[in-house]
This record gives C-alpha cells, sequence and structure tokens, in this order.
C-alpha cells in the first residue's frame, strides 16, 4: 500500500516511523514536509521516499495520506485528498474552529471518502477496558466521572497562539473518551480557567489551568482538568464511579503520583513524560486501524463527526470560562439536525 505522509515534526515523526514497520506498508511509504531536508533526512533513515513538496504526494499515486502537517494545513489538505478520492488520517484537530471543521467535514461526506482523526486514546488498553466495564454494566449507575490531562512543562510560547488553547488542545482529548467511554452526550459544562503561571500564557491570551464540570445526558456528573505546568510528570486519568464498582484509568508504577497514606504505593520511579512515551502502543494501533479501513477491512473507528462533537464541548468550555456562566451544548452550532 502507498501512502503519503504530509508533515514530519514530532509525531508526524512517530507515524512515519510505525508506517515504515507495518507489511502492509514498508516500503512504500513517501513523505513531505515544509522543510525538505527534514523530509529527506527521515525517508533516508526509514527506507522511504521524500517528495519534493505537497502537490507530489498527490501526483505520485498514492493509495492513502496521512496528514501530521501544522493544524493551519489540515483542513486544505483534508478537502484535496477528499477531492482526489482519497483516504485520510489526519491528527487532531480538523481545524481550530467549528466553519473549518464543517467545511472539511462536507467535503469528505460529499466525495463519499473516508477521513480518520486521531484520537488515540481510543485505542489504549486502559481506556477500551474501561468502555467495556461501563457498556457491560459491571459499574451499574454511572454517577461519577474524573477526567484529567496534566503536562510535565509546557509547550514553545511560539505553539501557544497557534494552539488554539488548552480546552482545544489538551482537553479535547478527555471530552472526546468522556463521550467514546460512557456512551453518553454531554449536554451543559461550567469551565474556569488560570493563566497565574508563566507569562506566556497571558501574552498568548491562553490559560495554563483549566477545570469544567460537564453533565451528560442521563444526569451522570463528569469532571475534567487539566494543566500544562504539572512537574511530576505526564499523567492521564480517568475514574468512573457507579453504584456497584469504581475503577480507574492510568494508574500504574509510571503515574506521576505519590501517596502520603503511611501504607500507600510508593512515588514513581520512572514517571510518564510525554505523550508520545504514554501512548506510544495506541499510536500504532491507530494506524494499523487506518491500514485496515484503507483496505475495506473494518469501519472508520473515529470520523470527522466524532472530533466535531469533541471540538463543540470544547467551545463550549471556552464559552463559559469568557463568560462565566453554564454553557448548553444547543447553543455550539454544528450539533446533529
Amino acid at each position: 500500500m502507498r501512502i503519503g505522509l504530509i508533515g514530519t515534526g514530532r509525531i508526524g515523526t512517530f507515524h512515519a516511523t510505525a508506517l515504515s514497520r507495518h507489511r502492509e506498508v514498508g516500503g512504500s511509504l513517501i513523505v513531505t514536509d515544509a522543510d525538505p531536508a527534514r523530509a529527506r533526512r527521515l525517508a533516508d533513515r526509514l527506507g522511504a521516499t521524500a517528495a519534493p513538496g505537497v502537490d507530489e504526494i498527490f501526483t505520485w499515486g498514492v493509495d492513502a495520506v496521512v496528514i501530521t502537517a501544522a493544524t493551519s494545513a489540515h483542513g486544505e489538505l483534508i478537502g484535496r485528498a477528499a477531492r482526489a478520492g482519497l483516504p485520510v488520517f489526519c491528527e487532531k484537530p480538523i481545524a481550530l474552529d467549528l466553519a473549518g471543521t464543517l467545511t472539511a467535514i462536507t467535503e469528505v461526506e460529499t466525495a463519499g471518502t473516508v477521513l480518520q482523526m486521531g484520537f488515540q486514546r481510543r485505542f489504549d488498553s486502559g481506556y477500551t477496558t474501561a468502555r467495556e466495564a461501563v457498556r457491560s454494566g459491571r459499574l451499574g449507575r454511572l454517577h461519577t466521572v474524573r477526567a484529567m490531562t496534566s503536562d510535565q512543562s509546557p509547550p514553545p510560547a511560539a505553539f501557544l497562539p497557534l494552539s488554539g488553547g488548552l480546552y482545544r488542545d489538551t482537553l479535547v482529548h478527555d471530552f472526546d473518551m468522556l463521550r467514546w467511554v460512557t456512551g453518553r452526550e454531554i449536554t451543559e459544562v461550567c469551565a474556569m480557567g488560570s493563566d497565574a503561571g508563566p507569562a506566556m500564557f497571558r501574552e498568548a491570551g491562553d490559560i495554563d489551568t483549566a477545570a469544567a464540570v460537564l453533565t451528560l445526558d442521563d444526569g451522570t456528573l463528569a469532571t475534567a482538568t487539566a494543566t500544562r505546568l504539572n512537574g511530576a510528570g505526564y499523567d492521564v486519568r480517568m475514574e468512573l464511579a457507579g453504584e456497584l464498582d469504581q475503577i480507574g484509568v492510568g494508574l500504574d508504577d509510571r503515574t506521576p503520583i505519590a501517596s502520603t497514606e503511611p501504607a500507600g504505593p510508593p512515588a514513581a520511579t520512572k514517571p510518564w513524560t510525554g505523550f508520545l512515551e504514554r501512548f506510544g502502543p495506541a499510536y500504532e494501533a491507530e494506524l494499523h486501524a487506518f491500514v485496515e479501513v484503507v483496505r475495506g477491512e473494518r469501519a472508520n473507528p473515529c470520523d470527522g463527526r466524532e472530533a466535531l462533537h469533541a471540538l463543540r464541548i470544547a467551545e463550549a468550555c471556552e464559552l463559559s470560562r469568557r463568560d462565566r456562566r453554564s454553557v448548553s451544548l444547543a447553543e455550539i452550532p454544528g450539533g446533529r439536525d
């Protein structure tokens, strides 16, 4: 299978490496980047082919496209692939606004092509096990869900104005997991944020820490928190409490938290440091799924509409923080008619 990958930065390099090892792709991988020299170096290392630019990805005859370019280019590239009749895997987000997201989704749906979004937590063993537990009734009636994402250190200051903000860039994964694990829709949010950390967050109009209370359509209450400044390590967890049982995702010997109880577990000796390390197997699994989707061997596990739902929740949180009020998801455009 001939796959063209656009964007050879950190996540693009990871995806290209995984695809180069796939038995259906192997030496048929083509990579390109806004920095041609970077693409050539990666291609040489992986035994892939470096294309001079994006145009060649679409003229050299590929079977599918993987988009790991800058966020600002996602929507345009998705539309171009759709018009060429090519299946697409795209790292989140489709776009940083609802209008751009809806435009790209419409192009895909009009063309009748495939868009698989990169929400890798859907392929993480902890989250998939939690989903099975909820769906099986093991927990009984679910009453509380707690989700969190904490980065060990902040991204570069130059990234912040391009990120879309903490809700759209980081918590969007937790919003996706709240829907995917529970099988419920979020109907209302109340969100707050703090920019009390480094000045670069205030200068970018962003926040470094956020918290939201979310109401699910069956009355279940959920909280979602995030920070860019969790010095202990990279911490992603979800706790689900029901009338019969309670479970947790992300609790292992690398979870960066120390117990204050005399008989509590010891602090992690090698805490997680970042998302590629923590979710490496999940990233590989989602690309394997994409190859199967392209081959017609499975249904799309995460289409553009799923990304839209998560973005609408992030938009509602941003509006709630700005206006300091609860926001109904019905206020946010893009819901299904």
